[in-house]
């Protein structure tokens, strides 16, 4: 008897449903079967039923504003953390993840945008997490936030660090949520185009794009968290 394919919600909370991470491809070449949901066209499930993972993507609005789709998606959240399904959110993703579960207040403008390739700090907690578990003492990928989630909420487990972030990764301690404020899906040969497309905002945040393209990597390491998301929606 063959496998039923477990199935994957991607929400699409971009301009566009698909970035050019082309991430939702990604999830179905690891076995999902991928349902794409143009959230911020106000494109929902009737109901939940029957999805075993929950995948969010980022966004050009804040987790913090009064805009129908972001209200909608918060009950969303809520209601997949009631019936317990796996949810994993990137940048905008991680952030609104963090305003429905630990409240509206988590989520804050910086006073200036955090831009570049980094290392990360992984936290001791990280080596039992199921998602960040291959880390080593420090993680590389690309950062770009001028939002921040706060690292100090009870029900949050800080799994990664920048110097300038305290909160880059994170996971609910109650539910099974991970939250990466960073951009770990966007590979090495997709870079160029990404910095690209976002040229003219990533420089007006203070970011030297050409330099950015010059020195794209794949950042293997991360991606790890994404390809265990994918196992661990598998599993069930």
């Amino acid at each position: 008897m063959t496998a039923v394919a477990k199935r994957l919600l991607y929400l699409g909370n971009g301009r566009r449903l698909q970035s050019v991470a082309r991430l939702d491809e990604r999830f179905e070449s690891w076995g999902l079967a991928v349902d794409r949901r143009w959230a911020f066209g106000g494109e929902f499930p009737q109901s939940l039923d029957g999805y075993d993972g929950i995948f969010l993507s980022g966004s050009p609005h804040g987790a913090y504003e009064d805009v129908p789709f972001i209200l909608r998606e918060h009950e969303l959240i809520r209601d997949a953390a009631e019936r317990a399904i796996p949810m994993l959110g990137i940048c905008f993703g991680s952030q609104i993840l963090a305003s429905a579960l630990c409240g509206r207040d988590q989520v804050f403008r910086r006073s200036r945008c955090e831009i570049g390739y980094k290392p990360l700090a992984v936290s001791a907690a990280a080596a039992q997490d199921a998602l960040a578990a291959d880390w080593g003492h420090t993680v590389r990928m690309f950062v770009w936030h001028n939002d921040e989630v706060r690292h100090d909420h009870p029900d949050m487990l800080i799994l990664a660090a920048s110097d300038d972030c305290p909160n880059q990764v994170w996971r609910h301690r109650g539910v099974p949520a991970w939250g990466i404020q960073g951009h770990p899906e966007v590979t090495r040969a997709q870079a160029p185009v990404w910095f690209g497309e976002n040229r003219a905002r990533m420089e007006a945040d203070g970011g030297d794009v050409d330099q950015f393209i010059a020195a794209a990597e794949e950042a293997a390491e991360a991606k790890t968290m994404l390809t265990r998301f994918g196992d661990f929606v598998q599993r069930g």
